[in-house]
């Protein structure tokens, strides 16, 4: 909105040539971010603390201590990070570009999907809100669409292609196989922050570094003379999602004001699916599909360790982890939350770097 109006100054005052150039604009937009989470956070809270008498149901098959200590804790403080985030990237992207349309109405729908879940669990105070199939079949749905306007709005010679990382313009053809592809993208990336999201800290802070990662890697893949030298794909105009993923580090700082330990509220479904929607489809835009598995591996790692929880019960009655998503397991093991969460964070820094190291080692 703010470059869509202000650029049409720059005659009469030279300075609001800034607003030409995303790197401010993603400065611009988490600082405001950051602002809205401040100003609002504390009503938001207290709003949600009015609605939520017993605050979020705690798992009764979860860690005990849990029982004790996150008791009375409200739910669905995603609002503020979708608040914060939407807001400021509407004021400081340009809105005709097409890319932040397609991640912002992810952003929404996931977030509605995750209302919902987090509502049904509030009312009910139960640890159970939305059926898987409730919840799937719609982030299906919505990542299909998505995939499909991001297939048409492709350069030719991407569409339909997976870029491999480390090897240099190297892609491989996915044909019908494409769009598919992209919804188990989309909808993994959004479940596996969901099942992150079990620790004070331990889901938003990954979230930042996986949105800062990505966005270099829209502003590099959204820059000619940048692609051209690191040997990866162009593609136009996709540099302006970096401005909402600077939004989306802003809100993520104002929500870990109030969500670093002890919580004052929780992120919900309605944050995590929001946001893990977000990074996914932002991967698929800018091509980075893979890479994705390297920046965002510690999600991957929190939800393949439910799968092979699941499928080892099922198949030998036994189970691997002695509680599943990962985390819980460390927790079962004595380490303390704030050990668990502090070395996650360091571990999803360490996967960051070796992912961004893809863009030059080819």
């Amino acid at each position: 909105m703010l470059p869509d109006f202000l650029l049409n100054y720059t005659d009469y005052f030279q300075p609001l040539n800034l607003f030409k150039y995303i790197t401010f604009r993603s400065i611009g937009a988490l600082l405001t971010a950051l602002i809205i989470s401040f100003v609002f956070g504390s009503k938001i809270i207290n709003f949600l603390k009015a609605m939520q008498k017993h605050g979020q149901p705690i798992r009764d098959d979860g860690p005990k201590n849990h029982i004790i200590f996150k008791a009375g804790t409200p739910t669905m403080g995603g609002l503020l990070i979708l608040l914060a985030f939407t807001t400021s990237t509407i004021l400081w992207a340009k809105l005709n570009n097409l890319y932040i349309w397609i991640v912002l109405c992810v952003a929404i729908t996931y977030g509605f999907i995750g209302l919902l879940d987090d509502w049904l669990k509030v009312s009910k105070m139960s640890s159970n809100g939305l059926k898987s199939y409730q919840k799937l079949i719609p982030q299906i749905i919505i990542a299909f669409f998505a995939a499909l306007i991001l297939k048409e709005n492709t350069p030719v010679g991407l569409q339909n292609y997976l870029s491999i990382p480390f090897l240099k313009e190297s892609v491989f053809f996915l044909g019908i196989f494409y769009i598919p592809f992209v919804i188990i993208v989309i909808v993994g990336s959004s479940n596996a922050v969901n099942l992150t999201d079990g620790l004070d800290g331990l889901a938003i802070v990954p979230v930042m570094i996986a949105a800062a990662s990505f966005g270099i890697i829209v502003y590099l893949t959204g820059h000619i003379n940048f692609s051209t030298y690191l040997q990866i794909s162009y593609i136009p105009g996709i540099g302006e999602i970096a401005v909402l993923l600077g939004a989306i580090i802003g809100a993520g700082l104002g929500f870990l004001w109030f969500n670093a330990p002890p919580a004052m509220v929780f992120m919900g479904d309605t944050g995590s699916l929001s946001l893990g929607g977000v990074i996914g489809v932002t991967a698929a835009a800018a091509r980075h599909e893979l890479v994705l598995i390297i920046i965002g591996g510690l999600f991957v790692l929190e939800a393949v360790s439910v799968i092979i929880q699941v499928l080892s019960f099922k198949l030998t009655g036994k189970r691997i982890f002695r509680m599943a998503p990962l985390h819980h397991h460390f927790e079962q093991k004595g380490w303390a939350e704030s050990t668990i969460v502090v070395r996650f964070w360091i571990i999803a820094v360490i996967l960051a770097l070796i992912g961004l190291s893809t863009l030059k080692l080819r």
